[in-house]
């Protein structure tokens, strides 16, 4: 019997990794997204084609609605965080028509909400920065001094380093205007930590909280530079940070798929937890190709109800964000001499991409359409650059 997969936010690297990942297994894949525009909708793997309204509207809760009703669609797999947020809370709901392999909604905001996660892992004895939440930006100059320069502000909720600031002396904070406390919400002040690598952790869970698959990678380089997402990473074996992340999203209850980032800090050499992504990970690409398929695993414990644990991998596999995350990365080079040898190593050993595929070529088009949007739309080109501030 053919199944039937729902995967949303087609724009993203990761959704594009589910339709790859299920679509060459025979699984029927429509893909949705809130636009014509996005690699997704050029896979060969693709079967039908959803366009939606912003997932934050009523119109898109009427189609989903209607959609699931109408579909015979075996398992929904929402990537970014509205439309997670969306189907972990109408989960119960959704549940009637299809699979729906999220967490609750209490549960994703733990990992969701960054002043909730720092209190889970206190609780849980996971090293973190040394933290104060604030809500204004008086909160910060009453509390500055307790962390002390150089120090990071970033908002308790945001995506993509949006709204996050790195400030190395007063003058810089002196800046800062109470206007973000207004579009954010409430702000984490920390200690900046000097690394010796950043490390990403991706894990699996089932309905009791039991770890099925777990991976981890070193970044490379990224685009914000120094705390954006990572356009270039390794496969490697840490099994500190395997023990910190497993240990908090166990204190979370945590089930399906989830994300951690760590810091090893130079000054004791322990990882420090940075932040949590409640869903499926840009990165996505390189596990798979390491051995860890991590949406065929939610794919399969949704429908079956567990698996079989995965927790061996490749180690030294490179995945690389082409389009478009290093070329921007590129583009706001302070060195393009330097940068540009780096750059130009496309063909190195064990290197995938994670648009860029030979076996399903058409995607990179997409990709490319989609950074026209940037160049010709002022609304997407502020998404694509306007991120963090490093003073």
């Amino acid at each position: 019997m053919v199944r039937t997969v729902f995967v949303l936010d087609g724009r993203s690297r990761a959704a594009l990794q589910v339709v790859r990942s299920l679509g060459k297994r025979g699984v029927k894949v429509i893909i949705g997204n809130d636009s014509w525009v996005c690699s997704s909708f050029f896979s060969r793997f693709v079967s039908k084609r959803v366009v939606y309204p912003n997932p934050k509207t009523k119109g898109f809760k009427r189609l989903m609605f209607a959609l699931l009703q109408k579909e015979k669609i075996d398992v929904v797999i929402p990537v970014r965080d509205d439309t997670t947020l969306f189907f972990s809370r109408y989960k119960e709901e959704l549940s009637k028509f299809s699979k729906i392999p999220v967490a609750d909604f209490k549960t994703i905001m733990k990992g969701r909400d960054k002043s909730q996660t720092i209190e889970i892992a206190k609780r849980a004895k996971v090293p973190i920065p040394k933290t104060i939440i604030v809500n204004s930006l008086s909160d910060v100059l009453a509390n500055y001094k307790k962390i002390g320069f150089p120090m990071v502000l970033k908002p308790a909720i945001s995506t993509g380093s949006r709204g996050l600031f790195l400030l190395r002396n007063k003058d810089q904070l002196d800046q800062l205007r109470d206007s973000l406390f207004h579009r954010y919400g409430k702000y984490l002040m920390q200690e900046f930590i000097p690394s010796q690598g950043n490390y990403g952790l991706n894990v699996l869970f089932n309905d009791k909280s039991e770890l099925r698959a777990v991976f981890v990678y070193k970044r490379l380089r990224d685009y914000p530079r120094g705390m954006g997402p990572s356009v270039l990473r390794m496969s490697v074996v840490n099994d500190e940070i395997k023990k910190y992340g497993v240990r908090l999203f166990k204190a979370m209850r945590w089930q399906g798929v989830g994300m951690a980032e760590f810091k090893v800090d130079t000054r004791d050499n322990k990882p420090k937890l940075m932040e949590v992504n409640p869903r499926f990970w840009g990165s996505l690409a390189l596990p798979i190709y390491a051995g860890v398929d991590f949406p065929y695993l939610l794919f399969k414990m949704a429908l079956e109800g567990d698996v079989t644990p995965v927790i061996k991998y490749k180690q030294g596999v490179l995945a690389r964000w082409l389009l478009l995350g290093d070329l921007l990365w590129l583009l706001k080079s302070k060195d393009k001499l330097h940068d540009l040898k780096e750059f130009l190593k496309f063909f190195r050993k064990n290197q995938i991409y994670d648009i860029i595929s030979l076996k399903d070529p058409l995607p990179a088009l997409g990709a490319l359409l989609e950074g026209l949007e940037f160049i010709f739309k002022k609304k997407k080109r502020e998404h694509a650059f306007n991120r963090g501030v490093i003073f």
